[in-house]
């Protein structure tokens, strides 16, 4: 499996426009050949930082998600509500085994 955990930190007054669009690059993304799962994830000690939880079945399957247009359209929304860069980091899933 391959996992990346995404941080993103958005500035407090585009929290609830990023918490929309990134409902709807979700539900697009689970949909995809080869997810496995996409959890978007709130910090309970900082409700302007975000987790998204992305598992995919290959690195390709992950790859071919950033071709998608509803990722685009997410990149490209969210891009000036970030306050920092978001990051991602890339896992390799050990358990539970596919």
């Amino acid at each position: 499996m391959h996992v990346t955990l995404v941080h993103v930190h958005v500035k407090p007054e585009h929290v609830d426009s990023f918490v929309q669009a990134t409902r709807a690059n979700h539900e697009c993304s689970i949909r995809e050949p080869g997810n496995m799962r996409f959890d978007v994830l709130r910090d309970a000690a900082d409700p302007n930082r975000f987790y998204l939880y992305e598992v995919y079945r290959t690195a390709d399957d992950a790859k071919k998600h950033k071709e998608t247009p509803h990722y685009q359209v997410w990149r490209d929304t969210v891009e000036v509500m970030m306050a920092e860069p978001r990051r991602g980091v890339s896992y390799v899933g050990l358990f539970p085994e596919v």
